[in-house]
């Protein structure tokens, strides 16, 4: 193991060379990865030159290279942090054990389970998001949107690295099913319901790269911590890359804020719709829509798949040996209010039995330190009638305790009528959507010139003028 790629027809840093067997087997379902990449990657854009970043080592410092490159000669390739030796499980029923080189029988199935689950969100991104290329605000944006769709590439190639090393014939079956699968597909969705939700406009894009690629960060962070130890090495190199992608997400929602801004104090008595600009009730619709759909995807409250994944060692939670003192968990509670009967009633639910809001509740509070710094934006340019939230956990929610039962953005019960009433109140609705897809007709082509709604980045990527040609068109 090097922390240097090496530079094979796939790369990596896991000496692939070594193990003809599998680097056969990669070898042969590359050209399928790339036949779905052509399919079902970004439309329009494969012959372009686009100013992106590939890794090129998993140091700390100086792993990646920007350079213009085609997306389909990406160097898509296997990274693992280098192992730790001696490295022992952190938590559960087998905590200060030597973490794993190799699948434990007995929990092959839960992990081969996780390792899809994951896998499969990488691919459905990019499918979401094909033609979004096509009415980005900017060369900067488009760059940062083809930089995004490479990477969860990547990822589907770091989760397909170890169906192929570690679970034999089953596993080799699951890697040609994350190509086969489409995001929205009604046939053949794709795992998780956030991932098969519409993607039309560039509001949508910068929420879900805020919120559900953050949902991501904590998946991967409490991956990181597993006793499978290949699978902790690949999560801890894979969140150097998320990063990027929620600093996308984010900094591209403050700027269409700016903007909004900029529009409210030119023309004070105008609706900025006129103007071009998003109005920020509209971006908290938008903003209630994708923080709720991405508490789904953590899973029910009370959850026994989320005990047994605790117990067995596979799958911890965010920063376990760095926040927690007792990485058994066999005491305590959490309480958390479940509608029982018209009404809410406070439960104790056992620690393990409760480690999926445990990790939803630190996903809240990351993304309530976001909405504070868009709520800066606001008082930087002395907006005082109005400031953005995130929603109650109980919002519009599908999954887990919450889900069939209405409540409001601030977690207080509804009735159905109220809440089929008011729904066009809290979430982007199809008038909404028409907007916005109004206003981003087309792409905006020439470097250094944004669209009506969005403000210029104060900087560019790795040093270069925001006016650089990052997509050569």
């Amino acid at each position: 193991m090097t922390a240097i790629v090496s530079n094979e027809k796939i790369p990596n840093n896991v000496n692939l060379s070594s193990d003809k067997r599998l680097q056969r087997a990669l070898e042969q379902w590359l050209p399928n990865y790339l036949g779905w990449w052509k399919e079902m990657g970004p439309e329009g854009f494969q012959a372009n030159d686009v100013y992106l970043r590939t890794a090129i080592s998993v140091a700390a410092d100086g792993w990646a290279n920007f350079d213009y490159v085609k997306m389909p000669d990406y160097r898509w390739g296997i990274f693992l942090e280098p192992a730790q030796e001696g490295r022992k499980v952190g938590f559960g029923d087998h905590a200060d054990e030597l973490a794993w080189q190799q699948v434990p029988g007995e929990y092959r199935s839960m992990l081969q389970r996780l390792i899809v689950t994951q896998g499969d969100t990488e691919p459905a991104s990019v499918e979401q998001q094909r033609l979004l290329g096509q009415t980005a605000p900017s060369l900067y944006d488009m760059r940062n949107l083809f930089q995004v769709n490479v990477e969860e590439g990547r990822h589907l190639w770091a989760m397909v690295y170890l169906l192929h090393s570690y679970f034999g014939s089953g596993g080799r079956e699951e890697a040609e099913s994350l190509l086969e699968r489409r995001s929205g597909n009604p046939d053949k969705p794709r795992i998780l319901g956030a991932f098969n939700a519409p993607m039309t406009d560039w509001l949508q894009f910068f929420m879900f790269t805020t919120f559900t690629d953050r949902d991501g960060k904590f998946q991967l962070l409490s991956l990181a911590e597993s006793g499978f130890d290949p699978l902790a090495r690949t999560c801890r190199f894979m969140l150097t890359e998320e990063a990027h992608h929620m600093f996308v997400g984010e900094s591209g929602v403050a700027r269409i804020i700016q903007r909004t801004c900029e529009l409210m104090k030119q023309h004070p008595s105008e609706d900025v719709t006129k103007l071009g600009g998003i109005p920020l009730d509209m971006i908290q619709r938008s903003l209630n829509m994708w923080c709720s759909l991405s508490f789904d995807l953590f899973g029910g409250e009370i959850s026994s798949n989320a005990a047994s994944y605790f117990a067995s060692g596979l799958k911890g939670r965010a920063y376990e040996q760095k926040k927690y003192t007792d990485h058994l968990a066999l005491e305590g509670n959490v309480e958390i209010d479940v509608p029982k009967d018209g009404r809410m009633v406070r439960e104790q639910i056992p620690l393990r039995v409760a480690m999926n809001e445990i990790l939803r509740s630190d996903y809240r509070d990351d993304n309530e330190r976001v909405v504070r710094r868009w709520n800066e934006v606001l008082e930087e340019n002395e907006i005082t009638t109005f400031r953005f939230k995130v929603p109650s956990t109980r919002f519009h929610r599908s999954v887990g305790v919450y889900a069939g039962h209405p409540f409001a953005p601030d977690g207080q019960p509804l009735s159905a009528a109220e809440w089929e009433a008011r729904k066009a109140e809290f979430l982007i609705s199809d008038a909404d959507l028409a907007y916005l897809r109004s206003i981003m007709t087309a792409s905006v082509t020439e470097a250094g010139k944004f669209a009506s709604y969005i403000a210029p980045p104060r900087v560019g990527i790795k040093g270069r003028p925001v006016d650089f040609e990052y997509v050569r068109l």
